[in-house]
């Protein structure tokens, strides 16, 4: 009588499961903000049970914090593109010094930009897991705090050095320099979470340009040199 023989159970191989799982919570947050990245979804949208996800991800925190690291990185490489479109070859010091306050205004706008036309992933790049899911890990809490560190912000490091760049071509005065990337930055924040989530949402789009030129010409008249 022939052995019957056992049937091999099949060995599930997905090419590099963690990216395909934050690929699919970036795009949830993309459709609905921090709230809607879920780990049962993403594993879903990825083909795989909840069991192999957790063995990537601990928790539904543990893959926002990821998620928010790649929100982070989607509004630094608008503005990077911003930057890149605006890059001129007018001469001498009064060129540098156009240039230096053009590629600020394309910082300002691209934020702003980003905000209205990803506002799933803005959100999700300035969440706070901790707050957003219930039971945090330590461990997903601690990676949230050294992401909002604002020296782990590309963008901040964008903003920090068009400003440098206006400082050398004499647009601003030096005392005033020290400090100013937060304010620069909390103002435009400020401006993009308003138009938004405030009171600035209805804006029509001529309004909402003017308010974010009249935004930026305040920041840059504020640190400029007398």
């Amino acid at each position: 009588m022939k052995e019957r023989t056992q049937p091999q159970r099949r060995a599930y191989h997905h090419g590099d499961l963690r990216n395909a799982l934050s690929t699919a919570g970036v795009e949830l947050a993309r459709e609905g903000g921090p709230e809607a990245v879920v780990l049962r979804e993403a594993a879903r949208r990825a083909g795989v049970s909840p069991t192999a996800a957790y063995r990537h991800f601990a928790s539904h925190a543990d893959l926002l914090v990821e998620v928010k690291h790649r929100a982070q990185a989607a509004l630094a490489d608008a503005m990077e593109a911003a930057l890149a479109s605006t890059a001129g070859d007018a001469p001498g010091n009064a060129g540098r010094g156009e240039e230096a306050a053009r590629r600020l205004r394309a910082i300002g706008w691209s934020y702003v930009d980003f905000a209205r036309d990803q506002p799933g992933l803005f959100r999700t790049a300035f969440c706070r897991p901790e707050l957003t899911s219930r039971g945090t890990p330590a461990q997903a809490r601690g990676r949230t705090e050294a992401l909002d560190h604002f020296d782990t912000f590309r963008s901040f490091h964008l903003l920090r050095d068009a400003l440098d760049e206006l400082l050398a071509a004499g647009l601003i005065a030096p005392a005033r320099r020290p400090g100013a990337e937060a304010a620069a930055w909390a103002a435009v924040h400020g401006l993009a979470t308003l138009m938004l989530d405030g009171p600035l949402r209805g804006l029509s789009d001529p309004a909402r340009g003017q308010v974010v030129e009249q935004t930026l010409t305040m920041v840059a008249d504020g640190l400029r040199a007398p």
